[in-house]
């Protein structure tokens, strides 16, 4: 069965499940564009009753509070929700197949990064006037929208930046967060000459966590694609792998370290800096023999090259989309009322530290006297963008080529300039099928 330009032969291909002789899915967005008026499953839109799918009914520590809200809605509405649930790393591929086969009603919960490739597929309700009530801030909005037009209310909006050590700050006589490229590899010197196997910087080394390198390459100028043109190979791109390589070398970044690599080194004091998401500090602290690190872990504002550029973070969060049919009007309001009430948003704050998307949600007086969080939004959210290569399909795929390409500048098998040429050459081919 073919629905809206989309098989699940061409949705297995299209997230990497198996290699298929399918078209390729490139051809997704011209085959189905966004805002396609057939509907997903052909039911009652009127309906009370919709399912809600979220990968993080699947996780013991999210379930609870989502079942709550759930309940709160059925009782108050009189409707039934059907919550479905697939792990993180299968949910993608599931909620498309699903989709594709018209089996999906309600409301999604969508990683921010997966929006546009679920909105080319022509099953998602275009919510921009119902998001005009929610009091969302511009960047939450940002974070919903593909071609566009408003396709997720933001659940949680947050970004991907840099966590400092206040204790080994300190420690070594830096008083002040750098600010600059220059000022950051002052510090990171000064920091190694503390010795006893410190890591000045975890930054990304292994490939699977080195699509890090995308924010720095910005940091140098590189704007990763120029409308449809591919800048990596570009000077300002061979100028930041160029540094980090500096960097690798000197020591102030260690080889072969990811994400969980990186939590570890700082939980045990081992690093001053670090990329994480926002959820990083109760990740990290808890992970941590030393109880008191959570009162030293401070969100920074990424160096910029010069005084006066913007600082570079990756969008990081969720939203919820709606899927056209049946339950289609409940299931919006539902999803408005989750993402911007400021009693539900307040309390599923309290129990999860992911950061309201509305302006007054982030005030309320619970937010807001967390400091890690507020100071987090006003220093690296309020600046974040989202990737522009997460419009095509073969996103995953694309980071990938880039990332083995900076890994392999880092051991010393390929040169700046003729690994950012082929990583530019690859994406760019990647983008074309």
């Amino acid at each position: 069965m073919t629905t809206s330009g989309i098989s699940r032969r061409g949705a297995l291909r299209m997230f990497g499940i198996g290699a298929l002789s399918v078209a390729g899915a490139g051809a997704l967005g011209a085959c189905a564009p966004s805002g396609a008026s057939s509907s997903s499953n052909g039911g009652d839109t009127k309906s009370k009753d919709f399912d809600f799918t979220s990968w993080s009914l699947n996780e013991e520590a999210a379930k609870p509070s989502i079942e709550k809200i759930i309940k709160a809605w059925e009782k108050a509405e009189g409707s039934r929700i059907r919550a479905v649930s697939y792990p993180y790393n299968e949910y993608l591929s599931q909620l498309t197949l699903k989709l594709g086969g018209g089996e999906t009603t309600g409301a999604v919960h969508l990683d921010i990064a997966w929006l546009a490739a679920v909105a080319q597929m022509g099953k998602l309700a275009e919510l921009d006037t119902v998001a005009m009530k929610g009091g969302y801030t511009n960047v939450a909005l940002n974070s919903g929208m593909y071609d566009g037009k408003q396709y997720g209310l933001p659940w949680n909006t947050g970004s991907i930046g840099v966590i400092a050590n206040s204790k080994l700050l300190e420690k070594a006589g830096i008083k002040k967060h750098p600010t600059t490229i220059e000022e950051f590899e002052g510090a990171l010197r000064e920091l190694k000459g503390l010795g006893n196997g410190i890591v000045p910087y975890a930054a990304a080394t292994k490939v699977a966590q080195l699509k890090d390198i995308f924010p720095w390459m910005q940091t140098f100028g590189c704007v990763l694609m120029d409308g449809d043109k591919v800048t990596i190979g570009d000077d300002a791109s061979v100028d930041a792998v160029t540094w980090y390589k500096k960097l690798h070398d000197e020591k102030l970044i260690a080889a072969d370290v990811d994400r969980f690599d990186a939590r570890a080194l700082f939980g045990q004091g081992k690093a001053a800096f670090y990329d994480d998401a926002i959820i990083g500090k109760g990740v990290t602290s808890a992970q941590s023999k030393d109880k008191t690190l959570a009162d030293a872990m401070q969100p920074m504002k990424r160096p910029v090259l010069k005084a006066g550029d913007t600082p570079q973070a990756l969008l990081w969060g969720g939203v919820i989309a709606i899927v056209k049919g049946k339950g289609q009007d409940a299931a919006t309001q539902f999803a408005l009322h989750t993402t911007s009430d400021r009693a539900t948003t307040t309390e599923y704050f309290a129990s999860r530290a992911l950061p309201p998307s509305t302006t007054v949600g982030l005030s309320d007086p619970k937010v807001a006297k967390d400091t890690f969080t507020t100071e987090w939004t006003e220093k690296i959210t309020d600046t974040a963008t989202g990737s522009p290569f997460w419009q095509f399909a073969q996103n995953a795929q694309i980071e990938e080529a880039v990332a083995k390409q900076v890994q392999a500048v880092l051991v010393g098998k390929s040169e700046p300039k003729d690994a950012m040429k082929k990583a530019g050459e690859e994406v760019a081919a990647l983008i074309k099928r």
